[in-house]
């Protein structure tokens, strides 16, 4: 059973616990580069790890992010004129620059020593792959940064999709790791008993799976990054022939690689705003395929004036039991909910903002979820112990890893599949199969 205090360890990220410290080991995604894309622009609020920030675009087109109130007393910098360089401040007029140095302060004496010589919290910032960048291990300016590695999409076609869940991070990881639900709570929008060789995919929102296997085998293999593993199912045709598999990849901790449409790869960020708050950022991406962001969003049901608010916030809530559709329940669609999306963060959100891990009856088909939970809790406690954070001693995200979706002829280990040759090579040495 999951004990209460390892629930605790796993899910609370706020107040530098330890799980918080963790995160601050990465490059994290703050915002998205369109939300900051007017020089001298309206800033905008960034929350992370429990705590809030502001993020804005210079007039030099340089973003900044920095804690949100103002080093003198504490007004919030959402308010502030962006202008020349800097956030003033509309209480006193205090001017911070990208890096959070205090560049004037109108309200002290012309000849003051402090102005150039206070710095509020501002952090390192990247931008890429569509995305703003933060690091919160050290401050702008600091000599202990990382390297910031780019994304894998970074140089290839892609559309990114914004969506809050209320819930904690935790969770909503473990519901992309969760390759069983599809089968059942996705079944009215990714149908089974398709007769292809991969699930349908490009811009449809209803597409077909080869398969009618409800219960999948699971198998896990851990990597030097996390872990990746195979949701192996019969397929509707050949059964007797080949087997459909799924492979997704884990990077810790918070980035997934799920298994590909026939049009494009995709990877979903979950980041923690809080306790009880994440964010969802999926991105497809394709060097072979134009993806138009506007039917990504569509096809997800993450438009911002549709099915969300302008705060990334769903329409569809628990107070309006995420306007279930009975009718259409009985006519046969299954859940009664519009969209993948809307399904995921129902059942998500229904389990509690924090969900009791105490109470759960897990089976086999949960394997990913219980490495997923192990994996983590021994990565917090390497960490508190002085180590490196998992995965940080590799390049991250990897670029070269991939996910894998498609039919694997009977007798083929998965572990060979949708991977680099280095870790071909690394299994077959390992479980001393042949390499040839």
């Amino acid at each position: 059973m999951f004990t209460a205090e390892n629930n605790e360890l796993l899910t609370r990220i706020e107040r530098d616990s330890p799980m918080g410290r963790l995160f601050k080991n990465y490059w994290l995604p703050a915002c998205m580069s369109e939300e900051v894309a007017e020089p001298d622009g309206t800033p905008i609020r960034v929350r992370l790890l429990g705590e809030n920030y502001v993020a804005f675009r210079d007039t030099n087109g340089k973003v900044g992010i920095m804690h949100e109130l103002c080093p003198h007393r504490r007004a919030s910098l959402l308010l502030a004129r962006n202008e020349e360089c800097g956030l003033r401040c509309i209480y006193h007029g205090w001017k911070m620059n990208v890096d959070g140095l205090v560049v004037d302060m109108p309200s002290e004496p012309p000849n003051s020593r402090m102005v150039g010589r206070i710095r509020h919290r501002a952090y390192p910032v990247q931008e890429s792959g569509g995305f703003v960048w933060v690091y919160l291990g050290a401050v702008a300016g600091a000599a202990d940064v990382p390297a910031f590695m780019a994304p894998p999409w970074a140089n290839v076609n892609f559309a990114i999709s914004k969506v809050q869940s209320n819930a904690n991070w935790a969770q909503v990881v473990e519901g992309v790791l969760d390759s069983a639900h599809s089968s059942t709570l996705h079944s009215s929008n990714i149908r089974p008993g398709g007769k292809g060789d991969r699930t349908s995919g490009g811009d449809l929102i209803i597409m077909d799976r080869p398969t009618n296997d409800a219960a999948p085998r699971i198998q896990v293999q851990r990597t030097e990054y996390g872990f990746r593993y195979a949701a192996i199912r019969t397929p509707t045709q050949n059964a007797d022939e080949r087997d459909y598999v799924r492979v997704t990849v884990f990077m810790a901790p918070f980035f997934s690689v799920i298994p590909p449409n026939a049009h494009w790869e995709t990877v979903i960020m979950h980041i923690p705003l809080d306790d009880e708050h994440t964010m969802q950022y999926s991105v497809g991406y394709s060097d072979r395929t134009v993806l138009d962001t506007e039917k990504f969003r569509e096809r997800s049901g993450t438009r911002v004036g549709i099915e969300l608010d302008d705060e990334y916030r769903p329409i569809r809530t628990q107070h309006n039991r995420y306007l279930q559709d009975r009718a259409a329940m009985k006519a046969g669609h299954f859940s009664g909910l519009q969209g993948v999306t809307t399904e995921d963060i129902a059942v998500n959100e229904t389990m509690g903002p924090i969900a009791d891990r105490t109470q759960e009856i897990l089976a086999v088909s949960d394997m990913a979820i219980v490495q997923f939970r192990q994996m983590m809790l021994q990565a917090i406690r390497d960490h508190e112990a002085g180590g490196p954070a998992i995965g940080t001693q590799v390049k991250w995200p990897r670029a070269d890893i991939r996910a894998f979706e498609g039919m694997i002829p009977k007798g083929v280990d998965w572990r060979t599949v949708a991977v680099t040759d280095a870790e071909v090579a690394g299994y077959v040495s390992q479980s001393g199969l042949d390499a040839a």
